[in-house]
């Protein structure tokens, strides 16, 4: 019953809330651009949501998520080109990432700590160095050019994969809800908290790990498929460890086994990290200016944004080691309870 009345609560605000940005887009309240940022911040919301799932639930660090993304971006990018429909192939991206992420963790989730960690780290750079070298098929080093978007019209495309990335956001976390609430989510954060007792109390241990690690590339997968169809341009580079790095960061900095930080540290930093892109220009000048420097732009800072974030990172784990919100929820029954009185 719990999980049925949280279930109903978030899918009403996820409805309200998709009806608000809907008026906001329609009376060209939200522009174009913030919604193009709107459905990054999505998908990297899903994307972190599953990792969520393996590190901050069932306490397996995994570094190699940014491999799955490109699995499902990849997938979801190649049915489109040879014309299959768009609802076919985000699905069979997620449903071929969710295969491999199996095929990984079957060998791989023996291991424990750090060499769980630097497998998942060797896994993200053997997909990308793999989609590198099937030129024929992935477009090599250039990348996987001309993918169908949302929309023939490209004016269009951003609302068209707004349509399409919300309602898998909410998906996404309704999904991630209910398995956490239920008796399998609570074997997961028993197995988090102590393996040994929790193999004592008859929890099938690796199975619940496996059973984690493929809902995890499912998600991943998704959010990949959903990425293709709307930049329409897909480059290894852009599947890096580095990727993987951001996701971790919005894991830790909202909170390990938090699902409200998530959310929110992925909407924040997707928002931060593109400010800082868009105002790269403008401080490598004043930076130039500074120095002497004869042409404003001598000075790059773009990369400045991965040295903020570890920075973020450091500080926060001096400061508050357990991210934002820690291990607590924001709840929504709570609220309206709160508001009735």
């Amino acid at each position: 019953m719990r999980i049925g009345r949280n279930l109903l609560v978030l899918s009403l605000l996820g409805i309200a809330l998709f009806c608000l940005l809907e008026i906001l887009i329609q009376t060209e309240v939200l522009d174009d651009y913030t919604l193009q940022i709107v459905c990054f911040a999505g998908i990297n919301i899903i994307v972190a949501l599953s990792l969520n799932l393996i590190s901050g639930f069932t306490g397996q660090l995994a570094l190699g998520h940014a491999g799955f993304l490109a699995v499902g971006a990849y997938s979801c990018g190649i049915l489109l080109l040879a014309h299959v429909p768009l609802p076919l192939a985000i699905l069979g991206g997620a449903v071929i990432t969710a295969a491999l992420g199996f095929l990984i963790g079957f060998p791989a989730l023996r291991l424990r700590g750090d060499y769980l960690a630097i497998v998942t780290l060797a896994v993200g750079e053997i997909i990308r160095v793999v989609i590198i070298n099937l030129n024929d098929l992935t477009g090599g080093s250039a990348g996987l050019r001309n993918i169908p978007g949302y929309s023939d019209n490209i004016l269009v495309n951003n609302q068209g994969a707004f349509l399409w990335i919300f309602p898998a956001v909410l998906l996404s976390v309704a999904m991630v809800s209910n398995l956490i609430r239920s008796s399998q989510g609570r074997a997961l954060i028993s197995i988090r908290d102590d393996e040994i007792a929790s193999q004592a109390m008859g929890v099938n241990v690796f199975g619940m790990k496996l059973m984690s690690f493929t809902v995890s590339a499912f998600l991943a997968g998704l959010a990949g498929a959903l990425y293709a169809p709307f930049i329409g341009y897909l480059s290894p580079n852009g599947f890096d460890f580095l990727r993987s790095v951001f996701f971790v960061i919005i894991v830790v900095l909202g909170g390990m086994g938090s699902l409200t930080g998530t959310v929110v540290a992925g909407v924040g930093l997707t928002f931060v990290q593109e400010w800082l892109r868009a105002n790269a220009k403008d401080w490598s000048q004043g930076v130039a200016g500074l120095f002497g420097g004869a042409d404003g732009g001598v000075i790059d800072l773009v990369p400045m944004s991965q040295v903020l974030f570890g920075l973020l990172l450091v500080l926060l784990m001096i400061f508050r080691p357990q991210g934002l919100f820690g291990t607590r929820e924001i709840k929504l029954s709570n609220l309206f309870r709160r508001s009735k009185k």
